[in-house]
């Protein structure tokens, strides 16, 4: 990690999970961290929460990752105050659980899925990509996916998120080809693990008896793994899942 001693990571969805774990341990491996979320007072108490010596290189953001016209403020911002944005993690995501796609009340779900997991991922990438390009820096972006993303099978109540994360795996090849094509070295990376204990997993999935669950900090020491990689290695995809893990047997709301 020692190429990026004080370079800045923007990190989305930093309050909790595994934004929160990465923000924290990014800080702790000498980078400068931009850690948005919605919940700004969850951001300041993260913030406490880390080495007295280290507070001072993080900085927590409310912006709404959904909102295009946040999002270019803070990158803005970022680019004025730090010079620009070399580490994207893009992390944010919802998963509403257990009404399926053809119920007719269910058009908030699907609304705020693809807000959040597909056009905010691409508003905060483009304006990522665009710093390091203007800037002729090799930068990394890092995409959250999940294994919902490469499978046909069906998962009860996923709602949205599966097609969701089929987009964000479309998206991670078109960014690799488009990186490419404007002649630049910027790294994409999409994470996909398996079920992780997080804010948004159903309580149904904790509830089974020997489920086998990732936790956050696995995600977070395979993001930093990623990003250490020397400059001519990119890991395009990587699937983390844990030991045992197969599909789990749930009954879906209706």
């Amino acid at each position: 990690m020692e190429r990026w001693q004080n370079r800045v990571a923007v990190v989305t969805g930093a309050s909790s999970g595994i934004g929160a774990t990465v923000a924290a341990d990014l800080v702790k491996a000498g980078l400068v961290v931009i850690a948005l979320a919605r919940r700004e007072s969850k951001l300041r108490e993260n913030k406490n929460a880390l080495p007295a010596d280290v507070q001072s290189r993080y900085h927590p953001v409310r912006c709404d990752v959904t909102n295009e016209e946040e999002v270019k403020k803070v990158f803005s911002w970022v680019e004025k105050l730090f010079g620009g944005t070399d580490i994207l993690v893009n992390n944010a995501g919802v998963f509403h659980y257990g009404t399926n796609l053809v119920d007719s009340s269910n058009s908030d779900a699907i609304c705020k899925t693809l807000d959040t997991n597909v056009k905010a991922l691409a508003f905060c990438v483009r304006e990522a990509f665009n710093s390091m390009k203007n800037r002729k820096f090799d930068g990394h972006v890092i995409l959250v996916n999940s294994v919902a993303g490469h499978t046909t099978e069906r998962i009860p109540g996923t709602n949205m998120y599966m097609p969701s994360k089929h987009a964000v795996t479309a998206l991670a090849q078109t960014y690799r080809h488009e990186f490419a094509q404007a002649g630049t070295k910027v790294k994409i990376t999409s994470i996909s693990p398996g079920a992780v204990r997080t804010e948004i997993l159903p309580e149904e999935l904790l509830k089974i008896p020997g489920f086998p669950i990732l936790e956050a900090e696995d995600i977070s020491n395979a993001i930093l793994y990623t990003i250490a990689t020397p400059p001519n290695v990119q890991i395009f995809e990587l699937t983390i899942e844990p030991v045992g893990a197969s599909m789990p047997n749930v009954q879906q709301k209706n």
